[in-house]
């Protein structure tokens, strides 16, 4: 449920790497047959990645050679069973990119206007403490200068959801309008348009208004206009079902930073508590898929397309500098521009990026928070073989 960010580099990567190799004992990294030397910084960077709280990371990779999976780590730890290099995985916040995708695909319909306020599709919903739908647009909620607050920083929801107290609530059922209540008991961060701050709660009001427009759930104007016409086949946007498809592997948490805490295996949820903001199902093959169509125009025309790829600043201090709807480009160290999105979730961290003509994708993900994911990026993006 998080924006892209850089997480440890250099010494600490290394140290990751030492803790694999004498406490994990994790089985060794698989990569595609008749591979040979193809992408090995990649598969090296995966490896150095991992530690004690990210036991497995699968991958996939495609560039003019086509496909590359591979995983490393264990996916099970309880039986000590390797990570798939074809795992389903559940993707955060890469969810937002979907989301804004429909959004852009009504209003290349004349459906709806970006400049739309809230307030015309869903009155009433964004009030209180200083919060006006009325002056809040729709671009707005999809490039996180709205000002709303962000659901998942309310103190009450963090306990019941950060904190070993989700053992107990798992299952239980989030309901959109239940999390912008939550949201609306706090001031916004500032006025509309005027900075920029990360804030789940601008796409769980995304998906109400798409189906505000539609009549249907965004999960299901997802499935018609996005996963059936790529075939994505191990893509869903679940609405409360716990369980993540087959294959796949656990999903891995700690809840707190003491020495000595103890992981939690978190891999059924249910995904109401990130709905709209992060609340989708995928492999790596599938998100390549998503995002070379996307970025090639397959999914938008050139217009909705560019909108998309419009940025603003994210702040002084903010990884990367800027976001546009739904979607960031990272420059990498070598000065590829990569575009897509990261997502965590419980036990689940991912990265999905492609290069703007989409002839160069990775997505990949490990099964436990914390992971040092840009030395992958840069070894794929990057390296030399």
């Amino acid at each position: 449920m998080a924006v892209l960010r850089r997480r440890r580099t250099g010494v600490a990567a290394a140290l990751a790497a030492a803790a694999v190799a004498g406490a994990l004992a994790a089985p060794a990294a698989v990569a595609a047959p008749g591979s040979g030397d193809r992408h090995r910084e990649t598969l090296r960077a995966m490896e150095a990645a991992l530690s004690e709280d990210v036991p497995g990371v699968t991958a996939q990779a495609t560039d003019r050679r086509g496909p590359w999976n591979a995983a490393a780590g264990t996916g099970d730890l309880a039986r000590n069973t390797p990570r798939g290099a074809h795992d389903h995985y559940r993707v955060g916040s890469i969810t937002k990119t979907f989301v804004a995708t429909v959004l852009l695909q009504l209003a290349a319909e004349g459906r709806l206007s970006l400049d739309d306020t809230v307030g015309r599709w869903l009155p009433g919903v964004v009030e209180g403490n200083g919060h006006d739908g009325d002056r809040i647009t729709v671009r707005q909620l999809l490039n996180h200068t709205s000002g709303i607050f962000n659901v998942t920083a309310d103190k009450g929801f963090r306990q019941r959801v950060f904190t070993e107290e989700f053992l107990d609530h798992r299952y239980d059922t989030w309901t959109p309008r239940q999390q912008v209540a939550i949201a609306m008991r706090h001031e916004p961060d500032f006025a509309p348009g005027t900075a920029w701050k990360y804030s789940n709660t601008n796409y769980v009001l995304a998906g109400m208004i798409i189906e505000k427009v539609t009549g249907t759930p965004y999960a299901r104007q997802i499935e018609r206009r996005v996963i059936e016409p790529l075939g994505l086949r191990a893509t869903s946007a679940p609405a409360t079902k716990p369980t993540l498809p087959r294959p796949s592997s656990r999903a891995y948490t700690k809840f707190s930073d003491a020495p000595g805490a103890p992981h939690h295996d978190v891999t059924e949820l249910n995904p109401s508590v990130a709905g709209a903001s992060g609340g989708m199902i995928s492999n790596s093959a599938d998100l390549n898929r998503f995002y070379t169509a996307l970025l090639r125009g397959r999914l938008l025309p050139k217009k909705q397309l560019a909108e998309m790829k419009t940025t603003v600043p994210k702040g002084e201090g903010q990884p990367g500098g800027r976001y546009g709807l739904g979607i960031e480009p990272v420059t990498t160290s070598c000065g590829t521009v990569v575009w897509g999105h990261g997502g965590d979730i419980h036990g689940s961290e991912s990265v999905a990026m492609a290069t703007a003509d989409g002839r160069h994708a990775m997505a990949f993900n490990f099964n436990g928070p914390g992971a040092d994911f840009i030395p992958v990026m840069e070894a794929e993006f990057c390296g030399r073989d």
